[in-house]
């Protein structure tokens, strides 16, 4: 029997690996075992989407129903103009067809489909010299014409971003997905068997692992097994991964298990570790991992004491050998700076902490291992990790996947990025905290961050005091001001439907966001419904919150999603539509000074927020310093030199990356920075304290701090120093 098979099942995202595999395969690498990997998903797209794949499809649609009764029909009859684009469109988003891009921007190369409907003058927004995104957003909405169409005729089932997420969604019963698996096989089933059957040709591995992150890779990942099951029974299969962790830690029907042989909870590494030793012999006592298996008919779950877990900074890098990493594709569906960031460009993925730092939110799934066991890894072994992918894979762009990256943490990694000289592009999850001043936001955009994602939820003050956030509205607009002030792209996870939520709190909540994108501090965001799931504090006590659990019945296989009634809070489902409407404007720049009630059709209260509500938060006095005990005044990639003396100033240059700045400063401090310029310089390991540095500046112009601080020459020196805890 050969190496195990880590297989992503259909279907993730198009732009980059989902990094699962690449994590075991690093592990089982350094426990001295090899491995393969595979992404199903991209074989399957890539397997329909190419000229001769068009073709079957086309002819597969048209041989089953009635071209003429389709909404999407029209791209039936404008089959060749596909059959004869396809393969460049598909080079294009593997940026393999660069010049393709001026032909395709120009409007009238592609076929269009209904999804072009939404595109009116894009010049606004893409500009004359932005060819090459408007021809990727193009290229977007071709193939997502495609996916419509297959949606309707004979791939219900098929997503970019999901396979056959109906059937796994809230299936308390395994009856359901059973009856799916068992329907005659439709066109897409064929495809992924087609795919699946690749890995066995050469090598029949021992193991096959799925990951199933959601609900939409659940389906997939069974199909997968039930053929495995048939023609290769000597091979067995495992499956673990967020939809796992979440969804069957109540798991007792053993059903499933004619589809799989393992089902494992939380980190995979360990209770794939102890599967492969099992099957190669060396674990002659059956000992498992917080594994799911039958024994005697029954389902038994294990989690053997003896058998230790590996930490956070054990774990070395992903390896992504196997997966084709120059075949993925780089989509645009939705042209904003922000939001594009999941679908565009070949992310690295890391992970800075196991677990949430924070873990109070009443929404959140506290109670599991994967946010409430918190670990840190440290710096250098996370640098180290980041040299390494870039080693292999060629890609200097990270995404960290934490539920929240730590700003210690992220601080300690800026800088070991800098001390490197790392040249990198990175963006992660935070949350909306005051540790994010402006002197930790210019430090994470010095070592390469690009945005940040994090979780606004709610912006009421009672609503965010129920969640246990953690932060206020207050907060939240100044921490964003800092980030972009510091270059740094924003994007807000926003929730509506949270238990008691009034219609009142409901449009001031929209308000707040409005004002957040009027005064430039949000670049994008997403709503979505609050959600009650068994394992957070609202589902644990629903009454403590207001609601009343009403299912559904738990039958043996997922338990997570609740129903509730909410009796005293709003009818949170009417206001989806105008949510969204009013959000997705706002991240086009359209609609900032609209009324609100223009984006719902049923009337709304005006909202009792102030209109100048964040105006009022971000506005800054002249800036005054506090205390600061063990921090360090810091200059990085910047240069001084000293010009002529003006009376009792003198002239300092500063040479930093966009030119050089003039700024007048009182000849004895001038003089004070240019001897003492290796104690400020961080190429050179700064030495000079925060707080001794301010006092002896301070006594050189005979002024108090608080004074200094409020002198022009002070505040244009500090845009270029840092003051951070080393």
């Amino acid at each position: 029997m050969g190496a195990p098979l880590l297989l992503i099942p259909p279907l993730t995202q198009l732009n980059t690996p989902y990094p699962a595999t690449a994590y075991l395969s690093g592990f089982l690498k350094q426990q001295g075992y090899s491995s393969r990997q595979g992404d199903l998903g991209l074989d399957m797209v890539l397997e329909v989407f190419h000229q001769e794949g068009l073709k079957s499809l086309f002819d597969e649609i048209v041989a089953c129903f009635s071209v003429d009764n389709l909404f999407n029909g029209r791209i039936i009859a404008n089959r060749r103009l596909y059959e004869q684009t396809i393969d460049d469109v598909i080079a294009f988003l593997q940026n393999r067809n660069y010049t393709a891009a001026y032909r395709i921007a120009a409007g009238k190369y592609l076929p269009q489909g209904n999804r072009f409907n939404q595109v009116k003058d894009l010049d606004w927004y893409f500009g004359n010299i932005g060819v090459q995104d408007k021809a990727r957003y193009f290229c977007t909405l071709y193939l997502e014409d495609l996916s419509d169409l297959i949606q309707e005729t004979v791939g219900p089932h098929f997503g970019f971003s999901k396979y056959a997420e109906r059937v796994a969604r809230t299936a308390v019963s395994f009856s359901p997905i059973e009856v799916a698996l068992n329907q005659e096989l439709n066109y897409f089933d064929s495809i992924l068997w087609k795919c699946l059957q690749r890995y066995f040709q050469d090598e029949v591995p021992s193991l096959v692992g799925f990951t199933v992150p959601f609900s939409g890779n659940l389906y997939g990942a069974l199909k997968c097994g039930q053929w495995i099951k048939k023609y290769y029974p000597e091979v067995k299969i495992a499956l673990g991964g967020g939809y796992a962790n979440t969804e069957l830690r109540e798991l007792s029907d053993p059903r499933v298990f004619q589809y799989v042989d393992y089902i494992t909870l939380d980190d995979g590494e360990g209770p794939i570790l102890q599967i492969l030793k099992q099957l190669n012999g060396s674990n002659s006592e059956n000992i498992f991992k917080r594994t799911y298996h039958l024994m005697e008919g029954l389902v038994v779950f294990e989690d053997n004491a003896t058998v230790k877990d590996f930490s956070h900074v054990q774990k070395p890098a992903p390896i992504y050998h196997g997966l084709r990493l120059t075949d993925y594709l780089s989509v645009i569906d939705m042209p904003n700076p922000m939001h594009r960031l999941w679908n565009d460009g070949r992310w690295n993925k890391l992970t800075v902490a196991h677990g949430c730092y924070w873990k109070k939110c009443s929404f959140c799934d506290v109670t599991l291992d994967y946010i409430g066991r918190y670990e840190r890894t440290t710096a250098v072994h996370f640098v180290d990790q980041m040299e390494a992918l870039i080693a292999e894979t060629g890609e200097k762009g990270f995404h960290f996947v934490d539920e929240a990256a730590p700003p210690a943490a992220l601080r300690d990694i800026s800088l070991e990025i800098l001390r490197r000289n790392l040249q990198v592009s990175w963006w992660a999850n935070i949350r909306f905290e005051k540790s994010f001043d402006p002197d930790l936001c210019a430090l994470l955009a010095d070592a390469g961050c690009i945005a940040v994602t994090g979780g606004l939820e709610v912006a009421s003050p009672r609503i965010l005091a129920l969640i246990d956030k953690g932060i206020s509205i207050d907060q939240v607009a100044k921490t964003c001001q800092a980030f972009v002030q510091s270059g740094i792209l924003v994007h807000a996870y926003l929730m509506y439907g949270f238990p008691t939520q009034t219609v009142q709190e409901t449009i001031d909540s929209l308000e707040v966001v409005r004002q957040l994108f009027q005064n430039n501090l949000l670049h994008s965001g997403h709503w979505h419904q609050f959600a009650m799931t068994v394992h957070s504090p609202v589902g644990k006590n629903p009454e403590k919150y207001g609601v009343v659990k009403t299912g559904p019945v738990f039958d043996g296989f997922a338990n997570n999603d609740l129903y509730h009634d909410d009796p005293m809070g709003a009818e949170h489902e009417v206001f989806s539509d105008g949510l969204k409407k009013a959000l997705y404007n706002y991240m086009h720049g359209v609609g900032i000074d609209w009324p609100l009630r223009k984006f719902f059709n049923f009337s709304i209260p005006e909202p009792l927020v102030p209109r100048s509500l964040i105006e009022k938060s971000i506005k800054r006095k002249p800036l005054d310093e506090p205390e600061k005990h063990g921090y360090r005044f810091c200059f990085f990639e910047v240069q001084l030199s000293l010009g002529r003396q003006l009376g009792g100033n003198k002239e300092v240059k500063i040479h930093h990356r966009r030119g050089t700045e003039v700024i007048e400063i009182p000849i004895r401090v001038a003089e004070y920075l240019k001897e003492n310029w290796r104690g400020f310089d961080f190429s050179v390991a700064p030495t000079l304290t925060y707080n001794e540095t301010v006092v002896l500046m301070s006594q050189l112009i005979k002024k108090t701090p608080e004074e200094m601080f409020h002198q022009k020459w002070w505040q244009s020196l500090r845009r270029y120093w840092r003051i951070i805890q080393l």
